[in-house]
């Protein structure tokens, strides 16, 4: 799609070249993203059970999660907000272009190209921004003593 909406206009041999390019592009963006989100955010197959067949709904396992919290000890109840309240303290604590670069990325999901447009900026800075906060909140964290 992205080779047809912004190259069409280029001579047919420029196109393979144009199509490596963007595929490869677009391969590295996703394992980027992989990797934050990862490192970052809860995986989702930590709430899945063992019978699942693979339709994973994740509203379905948070109702019935509430049930599973309760059988869970206080203290890793506690160790989970903890966790997750330093996380968003650190996220807080970054520039204003890096934490919204960061949060469109990878909590909103959305690609380099849609999150420049929304930030008025070119997709390298977007690219720059958001590793810069992946850089300072991995820093961050493992000072405070989380593993990533």
């Amino acid at each position: 799609m992205k080779l047809a909406e912004h190259y069409g206009d280029k001579p047919v041999e420029e196109l393979p070249m144009l199509f490596q390019r963007i595929l490869s592009n677009c391969t590295l963006d996703w394992f980027r993203r992989q990797k934050t989100q990862n490192a970052l955010f809860t995986n989702m197959g930590d709430f899945e059970t063992a019978n699942d067949d693979g339709d994973f709904d994740l509203l379905e396992t948070l109702h019935a999660s509430n049930n599973v919290e309760q059988n869970e000890s206080a203290e890793s109840q506690t160790e989970r907000a903890q966790t997750l309240r330093e996380i968003e303290l650190q996220i807080q604590q970054l520039p204003a272009r890096q934490r919204e670069a960061f949060l469109m990325r990878y909590w909103e999901e959305m690609d380099v190209s849609e999150t420049a447009a929304a930030m008025g900026c070119s997709q390298g800075s977007v690219k720059t921004h958001c590793s810069r906060a992946v850089q300072a909140l991995g820093k961050a964290l493992t000072a405070k003593g989380m593993r990533l």
